[in-house]
């Protein structure tokens, strides 16, 4: 199939902020309700990165489907398209997301919103690498896996097999990478927030410049938010 377009799309994993079922190893601190709201917090701060790029469309992939008043919100407000994630574990769903992406685009580039060390620059470089002959771009993770990566093409031997959720991601990615013969590239290494001591780290950090999100009212992203 032909490429048109744009030479970048910038696809963006997300889940619908549903008490309960995001951040969960979080909600002993901050409870079903803070954890949310924290996950809204962080949705907003990577579609803002993502616009600072200027790197090409956003689209934010969405788990377990579009139909979530945050989501629409984020639409509107960051200009993403939404499209629903498809079946399968998460190696499967990214595989579905690059290929629709490169059907359109020369580079497709992948992040989730856990990453709030995440800049506009390493966007950029992420961009700027694939444009030159890189087959792949990866920002390792800390706890082992990755927080970017960013493709020229697609096979699902990168993404088959995989232990997601591990420690061992980023090392069975090179592995895989290396057996296909493909010329990659390595971001900085960055770090999630999943723990709550990657939490207590973001307050210290002042990356979303917060005094917390403990509770249900007046955090961004939500219902105040959702009027605009």
């Amino acid at each position: 199939m032909p490429r048109t377009g744009t030479d970048t799309r910038l696809l963006i994993f997300t889940k619908a902020p549903r008490p309960g079922a995001v951040k969960t190893r979080l909600i002993p601190l901050l409870g079903e309700q803070g954890a949310a709201a924290l996950h809204m917090q962080l949705v907003k701060r990577t579609l803002t990165t993502a616009r600072a790029a200027d790197i090409g469309p956003i689209e934010l992939h969405c788990a377990p489907d579009c139909d979530d008043p945050f989501l629409r919100f984020c639409s509107r407000c960051y200009g993403a398209q939404l499209v629903p994630q498809s079946d399968g574990d998460l190696g499967m769903r990214m595989v579905h997301a690059f290929e629709l992406a490169l059907a359109c685009a020369r580079h497709a580039i992948l992040i989730g919103t856990d990453c709030p060390a995440l800049a506009a620059r390493h966007l950029r470089e992420a961009d700027r690498l694939l444009a030159a002959g890189m087959d792949t771009v990866l920002a390792p993770a800390e706890d082992g896996g990755y927080a970017l990566i960013g493709l020229t093409r697609c096979d699902r031997r990168l993404f088959a097999g995989v232990t997601w959720g591990e420690n061992r991601v980023m090392n069975q990615t090179r592995d895989r990478l290396s057996a296909l013969g493909w010329r990659w590239q390595e971001l900085e290494t960055l770090w999630d927030v999943d723990r709550p001591e990657d939490y207590r780290r973001l307050h210290d950090s002042g990356l979303l410049q917060q005094k917390g999100v403990r509770g249900t009212s007046g955090h961004p992203g939500g219902p105040s938010d959702l009027q605009q």
